[in-house]
């Protein structure tokens, strides 16, 4: 398995299915955290769900069509980046990430995020790297920005998530605007 270095003692890996217990212990820890604006906490509710949405990012990576990676801070998973979406053929994807409380404050989801994008345009030919997030979630918002991105617009009250409805700010970054990154 590969670990690239984010610095300050972090490393960007595969998450994969075999970690579910692992991953479920991080999600536990910032289950309310992490839960205020995705709905990852919901999904791995226990092992078993963990292991089925670890499985179905794995499916998503044989398949071409998603990637899943952990952010772990002095070998400790404290968070992750992801591809959601990853359309080589339209040059379209979309990215996210997410972290524990503990683990906010030092750039690791910009670093990681950086690296899983520079690798999408650079070696897979990405034209378009999309980050779908709620209007409520400055911290994420703030990756984009810090990303590079542009805001390309507002999506009203588009999404239910736990039974309010979400509005959502889609950011984007082409490759011709993309930078070399200095991890």
């Amino acid at each position: 398995m590969f670990a690239i270095p984010l610095g300050d003692g972090a490393e960007l890996r595969p998450l994969e299915p075999w970690q579910a217990e692992e991953f479920l212990a991080h999600i536990d820890r910032g289950r309310a955290y992490i839960g205020a604006h995705v709905g990852l906490p919901d999904v791995a509710a226990d092992l078993e769900s963990a292991r089925d949405w670890l499985r179905s990012y794995a499916d998503k990576a044989a398949a071409d069509s998603g990637r899943l990676y952990g952010i772990w801070l002095d070998g400790v998973l404290v968070g992750g980046v992801l591809f959601r979406v990853f359309d080589a053929g339209a040059g379209t994807c979309e990215a996210g990430c997410w972290l524990e409380p503990d683990a906010t404050g030092r750039g690791l989801a910009t670093r990681a995020a950086a690296v899983i994008i520079d690798w999408a345009v650079r070696e897979r030919g990405i034209h378009r790297v999309e980050w779908q997030v709620s209007s409520e979630n400055t911290a994420s918002i703030n990756v984009a920005r810090r990303l590079g991105m542009t805001r390309d617009g507002v999506l009203r009250e588009n999404y239910p998530f736990r039974g309010v409805r979400q509005t959502t700010e889609v950011w984007s970054v082409l490759a011709p605007e993309w930078p070399p990154i200095r991890v």
